[in-house]
């Protein structure tokens, strides 16, 4: 089965650690559907990385509440279109080619979760730069701020 994977990059880094270093393991997922292999191993590998999303969306979105991301509605059915997706997959994996498989995880990751990452991903980080201001320079910020997933160690990015 011949499957090229779009490569992590620091280009779709959105400047926090935890998210970063999950997106990165997202791709490192996919990336085992390269090659050949049985059905039973690709399904496996299926379930793996659509119960890592269903995590991934999920701190994401609460790193999204905590920092009062004005837009977390319209990403939330962002997230629960791209879980539906996967989940049909996997629902249909069995009735497909390994080939079909490839090409499918292909178009969700390099197509799908790609371009999420560079569009919607960095359309809230300015909500979790400004959480971290308000955090790094009072005292006296709101609790659920201080909760946004360790932003004293948010990467600024310029």
């Amino acid at each position: 089965m011949k499957f090229e994977l779009a490569e992590w990059s620091s280009k779709i880094e959105v400047g926090v650690p935890a998210i970063d270093a999950q997106h990165r393991q997202l791709f490192d997922l996919a990336a085992t559907f390269r090659g050949d292999g049985d059905q039973i191993r690709v399904l496996k590998t299926l379930a793996i990385l659509t119960e890592y999303v269903k995590v991934h969306l999920h701190e994401e979105e609460q790193l999204m509440i905590a920092c009062h991301y004005p837009g977390l509605e319209a990403h939330q059915k962002l997230h629960r279109q791209f879980r539906r997706m996967l989940f049909d997959l996997l629902e249909n994996a069995k009735q497909m080619t390994l080939d079909e498989i490839a090409e499918e995880v292909k178009f969700l990751i390099n197509g799908w979760f790609y371009n999420h990452i560079l569009v919607a991903d960095f359309d809230y980080m300015p909500s979790v730069q400004a959480a971290s201001s308000a955090v790094s320079t009072s005292e006296n910020a709101p609790a659920d701020l201080d909760n946004c997933s360790g932003l004293a160690t948010v990467a600024r990015r310029a």
